[in-house]
């Protein structure tokens, strides 16, 4: 099932599940309303209705989709997390970490599947990363990596974009670099668990005004998603709607200075997951 937030002309969010090129609302749906985030612990039991709900319906062309997890508590990037960009990072000088290395993002980076990305006056360097989203669907605290999937409420696309010079240089740590305003562009929608045969085994391109820079599947990763949900719930308790960035392949800008400018549109695509697309617009 594909679940997204959308709003009609302008109008209040509403929930609704995707049905090829069709949106149909089931926020009137008994225990659904309009929040994403809080129905994932009852998901489960909602899906029968949900998948049989007849609301109103929509061409996903008229309606705006919005970022499909509203107010998510955690937003979580691991980083040089795929093999052939940590080579490319070590390359550049940047030792292969040796564990885990995980970030935040502030969640008020978040922003829409078509929204505009800011590139922010402060830094001529705005890079792209396409990830793989994992989003938590239940309360979860000391998870094997075995039991890991069934914390899963289903997957998303992220596009990761980074600061470089604020990421490497003018901060100690990966949070501001990672987290100016509408650098967490992801989407289009929620698909769910069940989708997804093998989340470990799909493919991710990236395109910047239709030039393939990224082409990688998800089973490049040096950690995957279960030891990652393992690891960081050794330290903290993982959420519903809790957001993980799960590693970006090789093809970033940085290695080559082949930044994001104005007007470029970066398009990011997982397999089985829909696409996210957005325009880089100057700061004002």
């Amino acid at each position: 099932m594909r679940l997204a937030r959308f709003r009609v002309g302008g109008g209040q969010s509403r929930i609704g599940r995707v049905d090829g090129t069709s949106i149909i609302d089931v926020s009137d749906v008994p225990g659904v309303g309009t929040s994403l985030r809080e129905i994932l612990p009852a998901l489960s039991e909602l899906a029968p209705t949900i998948h049989k709900a007849d609301g109103a319906r929509f061409a996903l062309d008229d309606v705006e989709l919005e970022a499909p997890i509203d107010g998510p508590q955690k937003y979580l990037g691991i980083g040089m997390n795929y093999r052939g960009h940590a080579e490319e990072a070590r390359q550049a000088g940047i030792p292969t970490p040796t564990s885990q290395l995980w970030f935040n993002k502030q969640v008020s980076c978040i922003v829409g599947p078509h929204d505009d990305i800011v590139r922010p006056a402060v830094s001529d360097q705005l890079d792209y990363e396409i990830e793989l989203g994992v989003v938590i669907g239940r309360r979860a605290r000391h998870v094997k990596a075995a039991d890991a999937r069934s914390v899963i409420a289903g997957y998303l696309v992220a596009n990761d974009v980074s600061v470089r010079d604020w990421l490497q240089k003018r901060s100690p740590t990966f949070t501001l670099g990672k987290s100016f305003d509408t650098h967490g562009p992801i989407g289009p929608w929620l698909t769910t668990d069940d989708e997804i045969d093998d989340p470990l085994d799909l493919r991710m391109t990236l395109t910047v005004n239709g030039e393939v820079r990224q082409d990688f599947r998800t089973n490049d990763m040096i950690y995957d998603i279960y030891e990652q949900i393992e690891y960081l719930s050794t330290v903290m308790t993982l959420m519903p709607g809790d957001i993980l960035a799960t590693g970006t392949p090789a093809g970033i800008g940085a290695p080559t200075g082949r930044f994001l400018e104005a007007g470029d549109v970066v398009r990011a695509e997982i397999e089985g997951l829909g696409a996210i697309e957005n325009r880089v617009v100057e700061e004002v």
